[in-house]
Order: structure tokens, then C-alpha cells, then sequence
């Protein structure tokens, strides 16, 4: 599957996570959420492990699980700690903020990837990639102004410091990314079954306080949108995972195209969520779209 090809139905997915992810996280509380959904997908990939271990030539070569050195176990449970920090910001600003506010923000996050790569990987935008990122941040400034007709001011909201906070996490993520795949050659398998599993255990103890009240609380609500959204990300992790294998692809192009994943969380929004607005905010989200159309272009 050609680079561009695999971005693009990791993008699907990734939309629809964003949508479990908000019917998982309404009116609940977020740690638990976090916490069940890491399991479910540390579950998947240690029912693989185990199947590997017990009978090797049973799965495909993309789903085989590499045998690491304590020191590539630090390196990917370092993308757990980066993982850990941008989800629990961003989690918690998905529970107050309408997804078709949500998902544009998060679209934004090739911007930082982008800006990294030029400082840390030497990639050089063209005039339409630098195009791409102005029209994106204008309609960043438009989709605030959308905001504003449902009581949500940018610059003091922290819900938005929030998100932001956790779209800047994911861009250093998935520079991250391309520097494991790219440059120390671990496999989409490795990467994101051991990724999983240190979410789990990072996540544990944060689940232990919430359910022995350490600190004030929601309750919990059991919903089949957690093992959902472990699936969806699952699929959309590991064709992103696959498409930066390719030695042609770069990351801030991966990461622009597979941000169109807010079409689907957009759309989905106004759909299933009953979210206001939706022409108003429409023009600020094409603009973002267009931003990344021209980056890709470029």
C-alpha cells in the first residue's frame, strides 16, 4: 500500500476515533476511560505475542513482534510517557468541547510537527506547504470566533489551553515516531504493541487513585464506545505506523494528511452529537482542509 494510500484510510480511523472517543468520555470520567481503553488494546497485542511465542509461523510478518534491549524498551516506553502526558490533556478537553471544535484544533498539530521537522530533520517546505500553514492558522482564528457563539473564548478557556496542550505533545509524538520507525528501525508491530502495554501500566496507577477517591471525581460509566475506540485507533496506528516505513515518506506530510480525520469527527459531530453551529464553524474547518490540501500539494 503506497504511503499516501495508508495515510489516508489511517485518517478514517483516526475520525473515528475521535467519535468513540467523545461518546466515551461524556458525562464519565476520564481516567477510568483511558485506563480500560489501553487495556483493551495491551490485550490485543499480547493475544498476538502469545500467539507468535506458541506457534511462529502462524501470523503474518507485519503483526511479529521483535525481541528488544532494555535500551530500545526505554525508547518506546518514552513514546508512552509523550503518549500519556498529550491524551490525558486531551481527553479531558474532548469531555467539555464540542468535537467540531475539538477535531479542528487537533488538526492544527501538523503545524508542530511540521515546525520540528524543519529544526530537528532538516525537511524544507515548499511555497505551498508554507501557504498551507497560513491558511490553516487563519482558520484556526475563524473556527475561535465560531467558538465564541457557544461561550467559548480561545484565550481564556482552559479546555483550549488544554487541547493545545495535548496537540503540541502529538506533534513531538509523531516526530517521535518517524525517528523509531525511520532511523532505529523498529517495526509498526514493535512499536505500537509495547507502546500499548507502558500506557496500561502508566495509566494504572492513576486508575487506582480515581477508584479509591484520592481526589474529587465523576463516576464511571461502563460504554462500549472504550473498546471501540481502542480498535479504531488501533487500525489507524498501525497503517500510520506502516506508511512512515516507506523511506519516501515525510512525517509533516503523513501528519497533514492524516489530520483530514476531522471531516469524519466533524461531520460526525453534528450527526450523532446534535452540535450547533455546524455552518458557521464550516467555512473555518474547509479552511484548515485547504491548508492541508496545499501542504501535501506542495
Amino acid at each position: 500500500m503506497h504511503w499516501i494510500v495508508a495515510t489516508l484510510v489511517s485518517a478514517f480511523f483516526l475520525g473515528c476515533y475521535e467519535l468513540f472517543t467523545k461518546q466515551a468520555v461524556r458525562d464519565n470520567a476520564v481516567l477510568p476511560v483511558l485506563f480500560f481503553s489501553n487495556v483493551c488494546s495491551t490485550i490485543v497485542w499480547t493475544l498476538l505475542m502469545g500467539v507468535h511465542a506458541l506457534h511462529p509461523a502462524a501470523l503474518p510478518a507485519c503483526f511479529v513482534v521483535a525481541s528488544l534491549t532494555p535500551f530500545q524498551h526505554l525508547l518506546l516506553a518514552t513514546k508512552s510517557v509523550i503518549v500519556a502526558a498529550s491524551w490525558t490533556c486531551t481527553y479531558f478537553a474532548v469531555k467539555h468541547l464540542p468535537v467540531s471544535i475539538s477535531s479542528p484544533i487537533r488538526a492544527t498539530g501538523p503545524l508542530w510537527t511540521l515546525l520540528g521537522a524543519l529544526i530537528i530533520l532538516a525537511e524544507r517546505p515548499t511555497g505551498l506547504q508554507m501557504l498551507g500553514i497560513a491558511t490553516t492558522l487563519a482558520s484556526f482564528i475563524g473556527l475561535s470566533f465560531a467558538g465564541q457563539r457557544e461561550g467559548i473564548n480561545f484565550r481564556r478557556d482552559k479546555w483550549i489551553a488544554w487541547l493545545v496542550a495535548g496537540t503540541v505533545l502529538n506533534g513531538i509524538s509523531a516526530l517521535y515516531d518517524k525517528y523509531l520507525i525511520g532511523q532505529c528501525g523498529f517495526s509498526a508491530a514493535t512499536v505500537q504493541s509495547w507502546f500499548s502495554i507502558y500506557l496500561a501500566l502508566l495509566f494504572l496507577p492513576l486508575a487506582i487513585g480515581w477508584k479509591r477517591r484520592w481526589w474529587p471525581r465523576h463516576e464511571f460509566h461502563w460504554r462500549w464506545s472504550i473498546p471501540l475506540l481502542s480498535g479504531a485507533l488501533l487500525v489507524a496506528d498501525f497503517v500510520y505506523f506502516r506508511a512512515l516505513r516507506d523511506p519516501h515518506a515525510l512525517i509533516s506530510l503523513v501528519a497533514s494528511l492524516r489530520r483530514s480525520s476531522m471531516l469524519v469527527a466533524f461531520t460526525g459531530g453534528l450527526l450523532f452529537f446534535g452540535e450547533k453551529n455546524g455552518r458557521q464553524k464550516l467555512p473555518a474547518v474547509l479552511g484548515v482542509l485547504a491548508g492541508i490540501v496545499l501542504t501535501v500539494m506542495g
